[in-house]
Protein backbone atom coordinates (compact mmCIF):
# COMPACT_ATOMS: atom_id res chain seq x y z
CA UNK A 1 0.00 0.00 0.00
CA UNK A 2 1.42 3.39 -0.91
CA UNK A 3 0.53 6.98 -0.45
CA UNK A 4 1.21 9.48 -3.24
CA UNK A 5 1.83 13.03 -2.13
CA UNK A 6 2.34 16.22 -4.06
CA UNK A 7 4.99 18.84 -3.49
CA UNK A 8 5.24 22.11 -5.35
CA UNK A 9 8.39 22.90 -7.28
CA UNK A 10 9.91 26.34 -7.66
CA UNK A 11 7.88 26.78 -10.83
CA UNK A 12 4.62 26.14 -8.96
CA UNK A 13 4.03 22.82 -10.73
CA UNK A 14 3.06 19.91 -8.46
CA UNK A 15 5.54 17.03 -8.39
CA UNK A 16 4.21 13.58 -7.49
CA UNK A 17 6.03 10.91 -5.54
CA UNK A 18 5.03 7.65 -3.89
CA UNK A 19 5.95 6.75 -0.34
CA UNK A 20 5.22 3.36 1.19
CA UNK A 21 3.26 3.36 4.41
CA UNK A 22 2.91 0.66 7.02
CA UNK A 23 -0.53 -0.15 8.43
CA UNK A 24 -0.55 -1.79 11.87
CA UNK A 25 -2.84 -4.71 12.61
CA UNK A 26 -6.25 -3.61 13.90
CA UNK A 27 -8.50 -4.98 16.65
CA UNK A 28 -12.31 -4.87 16.76
CA UNK A 29 -12.57 -1.41 18.36
CA UNK A 30 -9.84 -0.15 16.03
CA UNK A 31 -11.85 -1.38 13.06
CA UNK A 32 -14.96 0.43 14.28
CA UNK A 33 -12.98 3.62 14.75
CA UNK A 34 -11.49 3.10 11.30
CA UNK A 35 -14.95 2.70 9.78
CA UNK A 36 -16.11 5.86 11.54
CA UNK A 37 -13.11 7.78 10.27
CA UNK A 38 -13.74 6.44 6.77
CA UNK A 39 -17.36 7.59 6.92
CA UNK A 40 -16.29 11.01 8.19
CA UNK A 41 -13.69 11.26 5.43
CA UNK A 42 -15.79 10.10 2.49
CA UNK A 43 -19.26 11.19 3.66
CA UNK A 44 -18.73 14.81 2.54
CA UNK A 45 -17.59 13.57 -0.87
CA UNK A 46 -20.86 11.74 -1.42
CA UNK A 47 -22.81 14.67 0.02
CA UNK A 48 -21.21 17.08 -2.45
CA UNK A 49 -21.77 14.76 -5.41
CA UNK A 50 -25.34 13.76 -4.55
CA UNK A 51 -26.38 17.36 -3.81
CA UNK A 52 -25.01 18.71 -7.09
CA UNK A 53 -26.22 15.73 -9.09
CA UNK A 54 -29.71 15.99 -7.59
CA UNK A 55 -29.90 19.66 -8.59
CA UNK A 56 -28.92 18.81 -12.16
CA UNK A 57 -31.23 15.80 -12.31
CA UNK A 58 -34.20 17.81 -11.01
CA UNK A 59 -33.45 20.54 -13.55
CA UNK A 60 -33.36 17.93 -16.32
CA UNK A 61 -36.70 16.41 -15.26
CA UNK A 62 -38.26 19.88 -15.05
CA UNK A 63 -37.09 20.73 -18.58
CA UNK A 64 -38.51 17.47 -19.89
CA UNK A 65 -41.83 18.08 -18.14
CA UNK A 66 -42.12 21.72 -19.18
CA UNK A 67 -41.33 21.08 -22.85
CA UNK A 68 -43.48 17.96 -23.11
CA UNK A 69 -41.63 16.90 -26.27
CA UNK A 70 -41.05 13.41 -24.90
CA UNK A 71 -44.79 12.72 -25.22
CA UNK A 72 -44.60 12.92 -29.01
CA UNK A 73 -41.46 10.81 -29.41
CA UNK A 74 -41.13 7.07 -29.81
CA UNK A 75 -40.25 5.35 -26.49
CA UNK A 76 -37.04 4.06 -28.09
CA UNK A 77 -35.93 7.51 -29.20
CA UNK A 78 -36.25 9.97 -26.33
CA UNK A 79 -39.94 9.44 -25.60
CA UNK A 80 -42.19 7.79 -23.03
CA UNK A 81 -45.27 8.20 -20.89
CA UNK A 82 -43.35 10.00 -18.11
CA UNK A 83 -40.27 12.28 -18.16
CA UNK A 84 -38.10 9.66 -16.47
CA UNK A 85 -38.86 7.15 -19.23
CA UNK A 86 -36.48 9.16 -21.40
CA UNK A 87 -33.61 7.86 -19.25
CA UNK A 88 -34.14 4.35 -20.64
CA UNK A 89 -34.43 5.32 -24.30
CA UNK A 90 -31.78 5.30 -27.05
CA UNK A 91 -28.96 3.00 -25.85
CA UNK A 92 -30.97 2.30 -22.70
CA UNK A 93 -33.51 0.42 -24.81
CA UNK A 94 -30.78 -1.88 -26.11
CA UNK A 95 -29.43 -2.55 -22.62
CA UNK A 96 -32.89 -3.52 -21.43
CA UNK A 97 -33.30 -5.93 -24.36
CA UNK A 98 -29.97 -7.59 -23.55
CA UNK A 99 -30.82 -7.84 -19.84
CA UNK A 100 -34.14 -9.52 -20.66
CA UNK A 101 -33.32 -11.65 -23.71
CA UNK A 102 -29.53 -11.90 -24.04
CA UNK A 103 -27.59 -11.70 -27.30
CA UNK A 104 -28.07 -13.02 -30.81
CA UNK A 105 -25.02 -11.67 -32.69
CA UNK A 106 -25.71 -11.35 -36.41
CA UNK A 107 -24.74 -9.23 -39.41
CA UNK A 108 -28.06 -8.70 -41.18
CA UNK A 109 -28.00 -6.58 -44.37
CA UNK A 110 -30.76 -4.03 -44.95
CA UNK A 111 -32.25 -4.89 -48.35
CA UNK A 112 -31.39 -2.25 -50.94
CA UNK A 113 -29.61 -0.02 -48.42
CA UNK A 114 -26.90 2.34 -49.63
CA UNK A 115 -24.82 4.94 -47.82
CA UNK A 116 -23.22 4.60 -44.38
CA UNK A 117 -25.95 2.35 -42.86
CA UNK A 118 -26.24 -1.03 -44.61
CA UNK A 119 -26.72 -3.41 -41.65
CA UNK A 120 -29.53 -3.73 -39.13
CA UNK A 121 -28.68 -2.72 -35.58
CA UNK A 122 -27.82 -5.62 -33.29
CA UNK A 123 -27.40 -5.80 -29.53
CA UNK A 124 -23.88 -7.26 -29.94
CA UNK A 125 -22.65 -3.67 -30.37
CA UNK A 126 -23.25 -3.18 -26.61
CA UNK A 127 -20.83 -4.75 -24.16
CA UNK A 128 -22.16 -7.26 -21.59
CA UNK A 129 -21.09 -6.21 -18.07
CA UNK A 130 -23.71 -3.51 -17.49
CA UNK A 131 -26.74 -5.49 -18.78
CA UNK A 132 -25.50 -8.55 -16.87
CA UNK A 133 -25.52 -6.50 -13.67
CA UNK A 134 -28.98 -5.19 -14.58
CA UNK A 135 -30.22 -8.78 -14.90
CA UNK A 136 -28.57 -9.83 -11.64
CA UNK A 137 -29.93 -6.86 -9.66
CA UNK A 138 -33.38 -7.37 -11.16
CA UNK A 139 -33.44 -11.00 -10.05
CA UNK A 140 -32.09 -10.21 -6.58
CA UNK A 141 -34.37 -7.25 -5.84
CA UNK A 142 -37.50 -7.95 -7.88
CA UNK A 143 -37.10 -4.64 -9.71
CA UNK A 144 -37.78 -4.49 -13.42
CA UNK A 145 -34.83 -4.03 -15.73
CA UNK A 146 -35.44 -0.27 -15.83
CA UNK A 147 -35.25 0.07 -12.05
CA UNK A 148 -32.32 -2.33 -11.86
CA UNK A 149 -30.44 -0.38 -14.52
CA UNK A 150 -31.02 2.91 -12.71
CA UNK A 151 -29.90 1.38 -9.42
CA UNK A 152 -26.69 0.03 -10.98
CA UNK A 153 -25.97 3.41 -12.61
CA UNK A 154 -26.59 5.46 -9.47
CA UNK A 155 -24.47 3.18 -7.25
CA UNK A 156 -21.72 3.14 -9.89
CA UNK A 157 -21.84 6.96 -10.09
CA UNK A 158 -21.26 7.14 -6.33
CA UNK A 159 -18.32 4.73 -6.63
CA UNK A 160 -16.97 6.86 -9.47
CA UNK A 161 -17.32 10.04 -7.38
CA UNK A 162 -15.35 8.41 -4.57
CA UNK A 163 -12.70 7.28 -7.05
CA UNK A 164 -12.40 10.72 -8.64
CA UNK A 165 -11.99 12.16 -5.15
CA UNK A 166 -9.44 9.53 -4.13
CA UNK A 167 -7.22 10.04 -7.20
CA UNK A 168 -7.39 13.83 -7.02
CA UNK A 169 -6.89 13.90 -3.24
CA UNK A 170 -3.67 11.90 -3.63
CA UNK A 171 -2.37 14.46 -6.10
CA UNK A 172 -3.83 17.74 -4.93
CA UNK A 173 -5.20 17.41 -1.40
CA UNK A 174 -8.67 17.09 0.11
CA UNK A 175 -10.17 20.36 -1.13
CA UNK A 176 -9.11 19.59 -4.68
CA UNK A 177 -10.60 16.10 -4.31
CA UNK A 178 -13.94 17.50 -3.18
CA UNK A 179 -13.93 19.93 -6.09
CA UNK A 180 -13.20 17.09 -8.52
CA UNK A 181 -16.11 15.05 -7.15
CA UNK A 182 -18.32 18.08 -7.72
CA UNK A 183 -17.02 18.45 -11.28
CA UNK A 184 -17.95 14.82 -11.97
CA UNK A 185 -21.56 15.75 -11.10
CA UNK A 186 -21.77 18.70 -13.51
CA UNK A 187 -19.42 17.74 -16.35
CA UNK A 188 -20.72 17.84 -19.95
CA UNK A 189 -22.22 14.45 -20.64
CA UNK A 190 -23.06 13.89 -16.97
CA UNK A 191 -26.72 13.47 -17.89
CA UNK A 192 -25.85 9.83 -18.67
CA UNK A 193 -24.63 9.18 -15.10
CA UNK A 194 -28.14 8.64 -13.74
CA UNK A 195 -29.69 6.86 -16.70
CA UNK A 196 -29.89 3.31 -18.07
CA UNK A 197 -26.42 3.74 -19.56
CA UNK A 198 -23.09 2.05 -18.87
CA UNK A 199 -21.04 5.26 -18.51
CA UNK A 200 -20.99 5.54 -14.71
CA UNK A 201 -19.96 1.91 -14.38
CA UNK A 202 -17.09 2.37 -16.82
CA UNK A 203 -15.80 5.50 -15.07
CA UNK A 204 -16.00 3.77 -11.68
CA UNK A 205 -13.90 0.87 -12.97
CA UNK A 206 -11.43 3.13 -14.80
CA UNK A 207 -10.83 5.57 -11.96
CA UNK A 208 -10.32 2.84 -9.37
CA UNK A 209 -8.03 0.95 -11.76
CA UNK A 210 -5.90 4.09 -12.05
CA UNK A 211 -6.00 4.53 -8.28
CA UNK A 212 -4.81 0.92 -7.89
CA UNK A 213 -1.87 1.66 -10.21
CA UNK A 214 -0.98 4.76 -8.18
CA UNK A 215 -1.12 2.57 -5.06
CA UNK A 216 0.93 -0.14 -6.82
CA UNK A 217 -1.81 -2.73 -6.32
CA UNK A 218 -1.12 -4.32 -9.65
CA UNK A 219 -3.44 -7.31 -9.65
CA UNK A 220 -6.36 -5.11 -8.55
CA UNK A 221 -5.57 -2.72 -11.40
CA UNK A 222 -5.47 -5.59 -13.89
CA UNK A 223 -8.75 -7.10 -12.69
CA UNK A 224 -10.60 -3.76 -12.74
CA UNK A 225 -9.28 -3.05 -16.23
CA UNK A 226 -10.39 -6.51 -17.33
CA UNK A 227 -13.91 -5.70 -16.11
CA UNK A 228 -13.80 -2.32 -17.84
CA UNK A 229 -13.02 -4.20 -21.05
CA UNK A 230 -16.31 -6.06 -20.62
CA UNK A 231 -18.14 -2.74 -20.37
CA UNK A 232 -16.94 -0.41 -23.13
CA UNK A 233 -14.58 -0.71 -26.13
CA UNK A 234 -12.67 2.46 -25.18
CA UNK A 235 -11.22 0.37 -22.35
CA UNK A 236 -8.37 -0.13 -24.81
CA UNK A 237 -7.02 3.24 -23.61
CA UNK A 238 -7.11 2.04 -20.00
CA UNK A 239 -5.46 -1.25 -20.96
CA UNK A 240 -2.62 0.65 -22.64
CA UNK A 241 -2.26 3.00 -19.67
CA UNK A 242 -1.96 0.11 -17.20
CA UNK A 243 0.55 -1.59 -19.50
CA UNK A 244 2.72 1.53 -19.76
CA UNK A 245 2.63 2.02 -15.98
CA UNK A 246 3.54 -1.64 -15.43
CA UNK A 247 6.46 -1.41 -17.85
CA UNK A 248 7.75 1.68 -16.05
CA UNK A 249 7.45 -0.22 -12.78
CA UNK A 250 9.48 -3.10 -14.23
CA UNK A 251 12.14 -0.57 -15.19
CA UNK A 252 12.21 0.86 -11.67
CA UNK A 253 12.44 -2.60 -10.00
CA UNK A 254 10.33 -1.59 -6.99
CA UNK A 255 7.63 -4.30 -7.07
CA UNK A 256 9.44 -7.20 -8.64
CA UNK A 257 8.34 -8.75 -11.90
CA UNK A 258 5.35 -10.99 -11.23
CA UNK A 259 2.71 -8.44 -10.17
CA UNK A 260 3.23 -5.84 -12.92
CA UNK A 261 3.41 -8.61 -15.54
CA UNK A 262 0.23 -10.18 -14.15
CA UNK A 263 -1.54 -6.82 -14.44
CA UNK A 264 -0.50 -6.50 -18.08
CA UNK A 265 -1.64 -10.07 -18.80
CA UNK A 266 -5.03 -9.80 -17.09
CA UNK A 267 -5.99 -6.27 -18.20
CA UNK A 268 -6.98 -7.01 -21.85
CA UNK A 269 -8.75 -10.33 -21.24
CA UNK A 270 -12.28 -8.92 -20.85
CA UNK A 271 -12.14 -6.89 -24.06
CA UNK A 272 -10.54 -9.68 -26.07
CA UNK A 273 -12.96 -12.28 -24.72
CA UNK A 274 -16.05 -10.33 -25.73
CA UNK A 275 -14.76 -9.35 -29.17
CA UNK A 276 -13.67 -12.94 -29.75
CA UNK A 277 -17.03 -14.35 -28.67
CA UNK A 278 -18.98 -11.95 -30.89
CA UNK A 279 -16.72 -12.74 -33.83
CA UNK A 280 -17.13 -16.48 -33.27
CA UNK A 281 -20.92 -16.21 -33.05
CA UNK A 282 -21.03 -14.14 -36.24
CA UNK A 283 -18.58 -16.36 -38.09
CA UNK A 284 -16.41 -13.31 -38.68
CA UNK A 285 -13.78 -12.24 -36.14
CA UNK A 286 -14.03 -8.68 -37.39
CA UNK A 287 -17.81 -8.81 -36.96
CA UNK A 288 -18.02 -6.36 -34.06
CA UNK A 289 -16.21 -3.68 -36.04
CA UNK A 290 -18.33 -4.34 -39.15
CA UNK A 291 -21.45 -3.96 -37.03
CA UNK A 292 -20.26 -0.66 -35.56
CA UNK A 293 -19.29 0.66 -38.99
CA UNK A 294 -22.24 -0.49 -41.10
CA UNK A 295 -25.07 -0.33 -38.53
CA UNK A 296 -24.02 2.77 -36.57
CA UNK A 297 -21.59 4.52 -38.96
CA UNK A 298 -19.02 4.45 -36.17
CA UNK A 299 -15.50 3.73 -37.39
CA UNK A 300 -11.91 4.95 -37.21
CA UNK A 301 -11.33 7.69 -39.81
CA UNK A 302 -8.20 9.44 -38.47
CA UNK A 303 -10.29 12.40 -37.26
CA UNK A 304 -11.75 13.48 -40.61
CA UNK A 305 -15.33 13.59 -39.32
CA UNK A 306 -14.35 15.47 -36.16
CA UNK A 307 -12.45 18.03 -38.22
CA UNK A 308 -15.45 18.36 -40.54
CA UNK A 309 -17.73 19.16 -37.60
CA UNK A 310 -15.23 21.51 -35.93
CA UNK A 311 -14.92 23.53 -39.15
CA UNK A 312 -18.64 23.45 -39.99
CA UNK A 313 -20.46 24.24 -36.74
CA UNK A 314 -18.69 27.57 -36.00
CA UNK A 315 -19.79 28.95 -39.40
CA UNK A 316 -23.35 27.63 -39.13
CA UNK A 317 -23.02 24.75 -41.61
CA UNK A 318 -24.65 21.38 -40.95
CA UNK A 319 -23.89 19.42 -44.11
CA UNK A 320 -21.97 16.69 -42.27
CA UNK A 321 -22.98 13.21 -41.14
CA UNK A 322 -25.73 13.09 -38.46
CA UNK A 323 -26.00 16.80 -37.75
CA UNK A 324 -27.79 17.86 -34.55
CA UNK A 325 -27.04 21.60 -34.42
CA UNK A 326 -27.58 22.46 -30.75
CA UNK A 327 -26.01 19.29 -29.33
CA UNK A 328 -23.15 19.58 -31.85
CA UNK A 329 -22.47 23.15 -30.74
CA UNK A 330 -22.15 21.92 -27.16
CA UNK A 331 -19.94 19.09 -28.43
CA UNK A 332 -17.58 21.54 -30.13
CA UNK A 333 -17.29 23.47 -26.87
CA UNK A 334 -16.57 20.25 -24.96
CA UNK A 335 -13.82 19.23 -27.40
CA UNK A 336 -12.17 22.64 -27.18
CA UNK A 337 -12.43 22.57 -23.39
CA UNK A 338 -10.87 19.09 -23.28
CA UNK A 339 -7.96 20.14 -25.50
CA UNK A 340 -7.35 23.26 -23.41
CA UNK A 341 -7.39 21.29 -20.15
CA UNK A 342 -5.12 18.65 -21.68
CA UNK A 343 -2.45 21.27 -22.30
CA UNK A 344 -2.61 22.31 -18.64
CA UNK A 345 -2.62 18.68 -17.47
CA UNK A 346 0.55 17.99 -19.47
CA UNK A 347 2.24 20.92 -17.74
CA UNK A 348 1.30 19.43 -14.36
CA UNK A 349 3.15 16.22 -15.31
CA UNK A 350 0.71 13.73 -13.70
CA UNK A 351 1.56 10.03 -13.25
CA UNK A 352 1.97 8.13 -16.51
CA UNK A 353 -1.17 6.02 -16.08
CA UNK A 354 -3.36 9.15 -16.02
CA UNK A 355 -1.56 10.83 -18.90
CA UNK A 356 -1.62 7.81 -21.21
CA UNK A 357 -5.28 7.07 -20.40
CA UNK A 358 -6.33 10.66 -21.10
CA UNK A 359 -4.41 11.11 -24.35
CA UNK A 360 -5.43 7.75 -25.82
CA UNK A 361 -9.09 8.22 -24.89
CA UNK A 362 -9.06 11.59 -26.65
CA UNK A 363 -7.37 10.08 -29.69
CA UNK A 364 -9.86 7.20 -29.87
CA UNK A 365 -12.90 9.48 -29.62
CA UNK A 366 -11.76 12.36 -31.80
CA UNK A 367 -10.17 10.04 -34.36
CA UNK A 368 -13.43 8.20 -35.02
CA UNK A 369 -16.44 8.90 -37.21
CA UNK A 370 -19.50 8.93 -34.97
CA UNK A 371 -22.63 10.85 -34.13
CA UNK A 372 -20.90 14.00 -32.92
CA UNK A 373 -23.81 14.89 -30.63
CA UNK A 374 -22.55 12.00 -28.48
CA UNK A 375 -19.09 13.45 -27.96
CA UNK A 376 -19.80 15.04 -24.57
CA UNK A 377 -20.84 11.61 -23.28
CA UNK A 378 -17.93 9.82 -24.93
CA UNK A 379 -15.51 12.22 -23.25
CA UNK A 380 -17.16 11.85 -19.83
CA UNK A 381 -14.54 9.25 -18.72
CA UNK A 382 -11.75 11.86 -18.93
CA UNK A 383 -11.66 12.39 -15.18
CA UNK A 384 -7.92 13.32 -15.19
CA UNK A 385 -8.96 16.56 -16.89
CA UNK A 386 -10.73 17.49 -13.66
CA UNK A 387 -7.34 17.88 -11.99
CA UNK A 388 -6.35 21.33 -13.38
CA UNK A 389 -9.77 22.77 -12.57
CA UNK A 390 -9.85 21.13 -9.15
CA UNK A 391 -6.45 22.60 -8.29
CA UNK A 392 -7.79 26.03 -9.25
CA UNK A 393 -11.09 25.58 -7.37
CA UNK A 394 -9.37 24.55 -4.14
CA UNK A 395 -8.24 28.15 -3.77
CA UNK A 396 -11.87 29.16 -3.24
CA UNK A 397 -13.67 28.78 0.05
CA UNK A 398 -16.05 25.78 0.32
CA UNK A 399 -19.00 28.17 0.14
CA UNK A 400 -17.81 29.76 -3.08
CA UNK A 401 -16.97 26.35 -4.55
CA UNK A 402 -20.48 25.10 -3.89
CA UNK A 403 -22.06 28.28 -5.24
CA UNK A 404 -20.09 28.02 -8.49
CA UNK A 405 -20.70 24.29 -8.90
CA UNK A 406 -24.34 24.73 -7.90
CA UNK A 407 -24.95 27.11 -10.78
CA UNK A 408 -23.21 24.64 -13.11
CA UNK A 409 -25.40 21.84 -11.73
CA UNK A 410 -28.58 23.83 -12.40
CA UNK A 411 -27.42 24.55 -15.95
CA UNK A 412 -26.36 20.93 -16.50
CA UNK A 413 -30.01 19.94 -16.71
CA UNK A 414 -29.91 21.61 -20.12
CA UNK A 415 -26.38 21.18 -21.51
CA UNK A 416 -25.70 17.72 -20.03
CA UNK A 417 -29.22 16.31 -19.91
CA UNK A 418 -31.83 17.78 -22.22
CA UNK A 419 -29.41 18.57 -25.04
CA UNK A 420 -28.10 15.01 -24.93
CA UNK A 421 -31.34 13.04 -24.77
CA UNK A 422 -33.81 15.33 -26.57
CA UNK A 423 -31.78 17.63 -28.85
CA UNK A 424 -29.24 15.04 -29.94
CA UNK A 425 -28.69 11.30 -29.99
CA UNK A 426 -26.83 9.98 -26.94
Amino acid sequence: MTKTTARTTATGIPSWNAKPSQQPATTGPDRRRGLRRTAEHYGPVLAVYVTLKSIGFASFMWLLHSSGDYRTRHPRFGGGAQPWDVLASWDGWWYQQIAMYGYDPQLVPIPGATGPITLEGNSAAFFPLYPALMRLVSELTGLGVYGAGMLVSVVASLAAALGVYAVTERLGGRRAGLAAAGLWAVWPGSGAEWAVYSDSLFVALAVWACHAVLSRRWLTAGLLTCLAGLNRPTAVALIAAVAVAALLELYRHRDGILRPVAAMAVAPLGLLAYLGWVGHQMGDYGGYFKLQSDAWAHEWDFGRHTLDVLTSVPVGHSDYLSAWPFADLIGVGVVLLALALLSVLIRLRPPAVLMVYTVLTLVLILGSQQIFANVSRYLLPLFPLFLPLALALRRLSPTHQLMLLGVAALASGSYAGYALFELGVP
